[in-house]
């Protein structure tokens, strides 16, 4: 289960604090997904990025699976984000030096809960799914980009986490390409069982999930 309560950001700024969010507090259990949309500024990104351990809260609390993610140290808090917390960002951000297999294992080179081998058949099993099994070595510069972007949602997921975080995934795509990897994200989503948040401008995209989240002005205003 991810647990958030009366999550608040402030930063300080030349004439005040800055408030970001503003008491945000949601539940979504093993298998639930939501998408947050809001207009630019609201806070959305910031939200995901306190979501995945990545960027403290001012003020709340952050809970998954019952560990909350603040009162983890910075070693510690490395290695949840590394195999609870899945990302897939607007830019695919894929190495361009390493084959599609190599990126999509990229992320089994910090932690060792399994085996090379485990970490390799799971791969080589993602990459069939999301129907890149026939281009194991082929660079980045060599797909297109809804290809990229199956490869980025195969990546995070080969260490079979808890939480998978989503920022615009499709916002770079064509109707075409952005329609198939929203139904190859939602796909293995209920397949992976994963707690499933997904930024998006997309309308279409946002209300495929089962919650949808909308922020405005930092402030959570339906959560439907």
């Amino acid at each position: 289960m991810l647990d958030v309560r009366n999550v608040s950001k402030q930063y300080s700024a030349p004439h005040g604090v800055l408030s970001i969010l503003d008491d945000i507090s949601f539940k979504l259990d093993a298998g639930d997904s939501a998408s947050i949309v809001g207009p630019s500024g609201s806070g959305k990104s910031t939200l995901l990025y306190i979501l995945g351990a990545l960027d403290p809260p001012s003020s709340g609390t952050v809970t998954l699976d019952n560990q909350n993610l603040y009162e983890l140290n910075e070693k510690d808090a490395s290695a949840f984000r590394n195999q609870q917390v899945g990302f897939v960002f607007q830019d695919h951000s894929l190495l361009p030096q390493c084959s599609v297999l190599e990126n999509v294992l990229a992320p089994t080179l910090i932690g060792h809960e399994k085996s090379p081998i485990e970490y390799q058949t799971r791969a080589r099993e993602l990459l069939d799914k999301v129907d890149l099994g026939h281009r194991l070595d082929h660079r980045p510069s060599q797909l297109s980009g809804g290809e990229k972007q199956r490869v980025a949602i195969a990546r995070a997921l080969v260490c079979q986490p808890t939480l998978l975080l989503c920022d615009e995934p499709t916002g770079n795509l064509d109707q075409r390409n952005a329609e198939s990897v929203a139904e190859l994200l939602l796909s293995l989503h209920r397949s992976e069982r994963t707690v499933l948040v997904v930024v998006t401008h997309s309308t279409d995209l946002a209300n495929r999930f089962s919650q949808r989240l909308s922020l405005v002005d930092g402030r959570l205003i339906t959560a439907s």
